[in-house]
């Protein structure tokens, strides 16, 4: 027995196709077998987004790819291996650009542990079973029935593991309730027709997330209204987000002003693990003076759109996100009056942004939509909104989104 074994030589030769991926979904290795099997060298692989990759033109309705990122979150999750069936997800023919070819996957994706517990990294056996699917490998009868044997065994594999991962699954989705319960802003939404708000937890989440939105109700003529954004999804974003909130809904209530509250948010945002780079914006409607007064701490701007269907972003005081900023330097704070009628649109990253496009026209789309509607009411407008920006059935980021009739 040697003392030494070079586990890099040990993976790159093993025999069946592995990839290594973060928890975002970036490629970090291939062996040599998975180069083979994609056609893809290690060059073309490692360090890329896997699905920029293998883009998902051919993907239809996304199953393959949000195949895998549920199998890499389940694996996250229970920090056990989880098993996918065969799934089709094509990918471009090498040498060809522009041209797809037919593919059927089975995957089993393994969480390697940090010292923490935490899954911090991916490996993803494939098995490329396209012929077995395809009955083309009963010109192979030896080839075919290994496959068949290999897909029984990972069947019944797989059949256990489901039901090991549902009953987690039960006791996260409580938990999961029991915390959007206890989030909800105090204002009863219910008895104001001049309010409507979204919530949409990113595609297979838990149905609580990272993104909050909140409305108080400084005094007769003052409405505070905020969201914000904390990186991640799940119980442990839930967590940090239930405590920024609060924070902020305390810090608002007590200055009255939007820049001092983040002030004082940030200055919480320290001593909370996973709020670094959180966004928020506040701003406080003044309806006496019809005035808004914002502030954004590194988060995208609201939309204003006057009765006349002008529509116009309020990003004269924008800031680096928390955490990420010159402790002790003021924020930025600015106002904008508006007309009888207006509506304000406040949302998070996951209505705009979409992978691969520049933000600038997720902005444009954004704009384009509520001047369309802008004779629609609140609730009717939120709809519209989640529609044309094609969100409305879940998206892959989570999305909070709050209208107010001024």
């Amino acid at each position: 027995m040697h003392a030494y074994i070079d586990y890099e030589a040990l993976f790159a030769a093993t025999p069946s196709p592995c990839l290594v991926l973060t928890p975002e979904l970036v490629i970090v290795e291939a062996n040599q077998c998975y180069s083979d099997t994609t056609g893809r060298t290690r060059e073309e692989l490692v360090g890329r987004y896997m699905f920029d990759a293998f883009p998902t033109e051919h993907d239809a309705g996304l199953r393959g790819s949000r195949s895998l990122e549920t199998s890499v979150r389940r694996a996250a999750v229970t920090r056990q291996r989880d098993i996918q069936g065969p799934m089709k997800y094509d990918i471009p023919v090498a040498g060809r650009p522009g041209e797809f070819e037919e593919r059927y996957w089975s995957t089993i994706t393994s969480p390697v542990l940090g010292s923490d517990g935490e899954a911090m990294l991916f490996v993803v056996r494939t098995e490329d079973v396209t012929a077995f699917v395809t009955h083309r490998a009963k010109e192979d009868p030896e080839r075919y029935q290994a496959m068949e044997a290999e897909l029984f065994a990972r069947a019944k594999e797989l059949h256990e593991i489901n039901e090991e991962l549902r009953r987690a699954y039960a006791r996260e989705r409580r938990v999961a309730l029991t915390l959007q319960q206890a989030m909800l802003p105090a204002i009863d939404l219910e008895q104001r027709d001049d309010v409507a708000v979204r919530y949409l937890p990113s595609v297979d989440s838990l149905h609580v997330c990272g993104d909050w939105y909140e409305l108080i109700e400084l005094d007769e003529k003052r409405l505070a209204v905020a969201v914000g954004d904390v990186v991640g999804h799940g119980l442990s974003a839930a967590g940090v987000m239930g405590q920024l909130r609060s924070a902020l809904s305390t810090a608002v209530q007590s200055l009255a002003e939007p820049a001092p509250a983040l002030q004082a948010l940030g200055r919480y945002a320290l001593s909370v693990e996973g709020a670094l780079a959180s966004t928020a914006v506040q701003a406080v409607i003044d309806r006496s003076e019809q005035k808004i007064t914002y502030s954004c701490a590194g988060h995208l701007p609201p939309v204003l759109l006057q009765p006349d269907g002008t529509v116009d972003f309020l990003d004269q005081a924008t800031d680096p996100p928390r955490g990420l900023r010159t402790p002790g330097e003021p924020r930025p704070q600015a106002e904008q009056h508006y007309a009888s009628g207006a509506t304000l649109v406040l949302y998070t990253d996951g209505l705009i942004e979409r992978r691969g496009e520049d933000i600038d026209d997720g902005l444009r789309r954004l704009a384009d939509s509520v001047g369309r509607h802008s004779g629609l009411d609140p609730e009717s407008l939120a709809d519209r909104l989640l529609a044309d920006l094609g969100v409305a059935g879940g998206a892959a980021d989570d999305t909070a989104l709050v209208v107010v009739r001024l």
